[in-house]
C-alpha cells in the first residue's frame, strides 16, 4: 500500500503533460517563448505560496546546485523539444524524446553504477516496440537526420539526465522547494536564451495567452510536482518509462479534441507500451521464482 500514493501521483502527473502536445500543436506562440512563459508564470505562482507559507527551505549548497542544474536541464528539454516539433513533425520529435528511459539505463549503468533490473530492458524493448507500433512502422523509413532529429534526441538525453539528478536532489530536499528552485533556474535560464536570439516577449493574441497560462498550470505545476513526488518515491527508471504512457493519453485526447483518427494499429500499439510499462513493475525477474535483490535501482542517498 506504500506504493500506492506515489503511483497515483505518477498517473496524474502523466495525464497532465499529456496535454502538452495538443497545445502545441495549437502554434499560438514560438517554441522558445513557450518554454519561457511555461517556467515564468508557473514560479509566479509557486513563489508567493512558499513566501507566505514559510515551507521554503533552503539546501545545503551541494544540493542548491544540484536543483539548479535540474533546472537548467528540464528548460532545455521543453526548449529543445518544442523547437524540434515546430522543425518537423510532433510525431518524430514526440517519438525521439521518448526514448528516454533507454538512457536513464544506460547512464545508470555507465556513470552510476547502478545495475538496471532485467525486467527494465525487457520492458523498455516492449515499450518501444509498442511505440513504434503506434506511430506507425512506416514512419521509420521516412525518418529526417536532420537538424531537427538531432534536437530532439538531445531533448531525450537533457530528459533522462534530469530525471536521474533530480532523484538523488529529491532525496534531500522537499518537493516545494525543489521545485522552486528549479523553477526559478529555469526561467531566468530561458529568459537570458530568448534575449540571444531577440525573440518577443509579447504579442500574442487571447487564446495564446490563456494556452501559455494552461501550460504553465497544468502541464508544468500540476504535473511536475505530481512526477517529482512520485520521482522521490519510486525508481528513476521506473518513472522514465512510465512517462511513455503520455502517448497514449496524447492520442486519446487528440481524437477526442483536435478529431484526430485512432487506427486499430495505434490501438495494439497502446495496449502493447502499456504492457512494457507493466513488465517493469514486477519485482522479480519475469522467468525466476525468487525476487533478485541485486536488480533494485533505488539510487542510494
Amino acid at each position: 500500500m506504500t506504493n500506492v500514493k506515489p503511483r497515483l501521483a505518477l498517473f496524474f502527473g502523466i495525464l497532465c503533460i499529456s496535454v502538452f502536445p495538443i497545445l502545441v500543436k495549437l502554434r499560438l506562440t514560438p517554441g522558445l517563448i513557450s518554454a519561457f512563459y511555461r517556467m515564468a508564470i508557473a514560479i509566479a505562482i509557486l513563489l508567493p505560496y512558499m513566501i507566505f507559507s514559510k515551507k521554503f527551505k533552503l539546501p545545503e549548497k551541494k544540493y542548491l546546485l544540484l536543483s539548479v542544474l535540474c533546472g537548467v536541464l528540464f528548460a532545455s528539454d521543453v526548449a529543445v523539444w518544442n523547437i524540434a516539433i515546430q522543425e518537423s513533425s510532433a510525431t518524430q520529435a514526440s517519438l525521439l524524446t521518448n526514448l528516454s528511459p533507454l538512457w536513464v539505463g544506460i547512464i545508470s549503468y555507465v556513470f552510476l553504477n547502478i545495475k538496471p533490473a532485467t525486467n527494465f530492458w525487457l520492458g523498455t524493448a516492449v515499450a518501444l516496440f509498442g511505440m513504434a507500433m503506434l506511430v506507425g512502422f512506416q514512419f521509420f523509413l521516412e525518418l529526417n537526420f536532420d537538424h531537427a532529429f538531432i534536437l530532439a534526441v538531445l531533448s531525450g538525453i537533457f530528459y533522462s539526465i534530469y530525471l536521474l539528478m533530480s532523484k538523488k536532489a529529491l532525496g534531500q530536499i522537499d518537493v516545494l522547494s525543489f521545485m522552486t528552485i528549479s523553477l526559478l533556474a529555469s526561467s531566468l535560464y530561458l529568459a537570458i536564451a530568448r534575449v540571444i536570439v531577440k525573440e518577443p516577449f509579447t504579442g500574442f493574441s487571447n487564446m495564446g495567452w490563456f494556452v501559455l497560462f494552461l501550460q504553465a498550470v497544468v502541464c508544468q505545476l500540476m504535473a511536475w510536482l505530481s512526477i517529482s513526488y512520485a520521482t522521490q518515491h519510486m525508481r528513476a527508471t521506473r518513472v522514465s518509462l512510465s512517462l511513455l504512457s503520455q502517448a497514449v493519453l496524447t492520442a486519446i485526447l487528440a481524437w477526442l479534441f483536435l478529431d484526430e483518427k485512432i487506427t486499430l494499429n495505434m490501438i495494439i500499439g497502446g495496449l502493447i507500451l502499456l504492457l512494457g510499462i507493466r513488465i517493469t513493475f514486477y519485482t522479480s525477474t519475469l522467468w525466476s521464482k525468487t525476487p533478485k535483490e541485486s536488480a533494485s535501482l533505488e539510487l542510494k542517498k
